[in-house]
């Protein structure tokens, strides 16, 4: 697709891998023209603006994430993996979830595989329900997938409709909440969460996708508001305006860290090969949140990486929204702007696509020089 045709079709790719939802439970989308909205400032999209770009690989199944217990040898192994786009944003919800299924007694000792934000998040609640944790991990932040998350609160890529089970659903939906739910008590300067004003942008009239009904996480939009007509700034002619969180990983993942300290906990730099390694450990529980590193080290062949890029741009300070315009998104953050919107299925290298970056920025540029001043 040609970067013309691209922009012509923005807002139709954004249900390709379907998270996209409705409205706030018991709610209606609000018409609504906030004058502000036409001072909206645009995004600076300079090429000599940008200061890095990040490549992560996200670990996407086609049935969505793992949690459940099994046996192997004589440890329970407990699995949270298989996030796609949706591991932070998910991370509390799916590691109370696999939380709840470690027996032992409060107070033993239990190993945690993985120091990104699922880790994390499964160290911090089994320390909260008296457990000794000891995180084993090969790379540890800021070398971990999660640090080259977008992370806005909002799960996508996570699963194909096709594939998903109702039981996966359930589970879903559930650890959505709960989530949604400690993300909000993590507002504030400390973990680097806030909420902000998202838009998305579209050249046709929200039919489907996340703004239609059906959307399994509708009850998770807030302030769903209509901005059409002559406040709205942006060079597509139907948008909506929600608020979500926004999570900055350089922030929010040290912060984490600092807790798991403070609680008593213990890392360990360790690669693991095989389940021989696993068994070599003294924990006789282990909750595995290795994300990628599971399709090699628990066989799981469902299991394929989809490799995602953002640019980032010089930091904005005046850049206090979101926006999405077809497979495109803007993420403000106190590190950079990150300009993102690719999803190489099958991809395992890390090495950046010059390609998907060019692209990436000429309809960044040609979204924000077409918004009015």
């Amino acid at each position: 697709m040609n970067r013309r045709a691209a922009l012509k079709t923005l807002g139709t790719a954004a249900g390709a891998f379907l998270l996209d939802g409705c409205m706030r439970r018991g709610s209606q989308v609000v018409p609504g023209h906030p004058p502000e909205l036409l001072h909206l400032p645009r995004v600076d999209v300079r090429p000599e603006l940008e200061i890095r770009t990040v490549v992560g690989l996200r670990p996407f199944r086609p049935s969505g994430f793992v949690v459940r217990a099994e046996n192997v040898g004589d440890k329970l192994v407990v699995h949270n993996y298989g996030h796609g786009g949706g591991g932070v944003t998910l991370s509390w919800g799916t590691s109370e979830l696999a939380a709840r299924l470690v027996r032992e007694a409060s107070g033993a000792r239990v190993a945690v595989l993985g120091s990104g934000a699922v880790g994390l998040a499964t160290s911090r609640l089994l320390q909260e329900r008296g457990y000794s944790v000891t995180i084993y991990a090969k790379d540890l932040p800021p070398n971990t997938t999660s640090n080259t998350a977008g992370a806005q609160w909002y799960p996508f890529l996570v699963y194909e409709r096709e594939h998903a089970t109702p039981a996966f659903m359930q589970q879903f939906v559930e650890a959505a909440g709960i989530a949604n739910r400690r993300f909000q008590l993590m507002v504030g300067e400390r973990y680097g969460v806030r909420w902000i004003p998202n838009f998305y942008c579209s050249p046709d009239p929200y039919t489907s996708g996340r703004f239609a009904p059906g959307n399994p996480l509708h009850q998770f939009l807030v302030d769903v508001t209509a901005i059409e007509g002559p406040s709205n700034p942006f060079p597509l002619p139907y948008v909506r305006r929600v608020q979500t969180m926004m999570i900055e990983p350089s922030i929010y993942l040290p912060a984490l860290m600092s807790d798991f300290f403070v609680a008593g906990g213990k890392i360990v730099v360790q690669e693991f090969h095989s389940l021989a390694d696993v068994a070599q450990l003294s924990e006789s529980t282990v909750v595995n949140c290795t994300g990628l590193g599971a399709h090699a080290l628990f066989g799981d062949q469902e299991l394929t990486a989809v490799k995602g890029q953002l640019t980032v741009l010089m930091p904005q300070p005046a850049v206090n929204y979101a926006a999405h315009f077809g497979d495109d998104y803007m993420f403000p953050r106190r590190d950079g702007v990150l300009l993102g919107g690719t999803h190489e299925r099958d991809v395992w290298t890390l090495d950046p696509n010059p390609d998907a970056k060019q692209r990436v920025l000429a309809e960044h540029q040609q979204f924000f020089s077409g918004m009015k001043a």
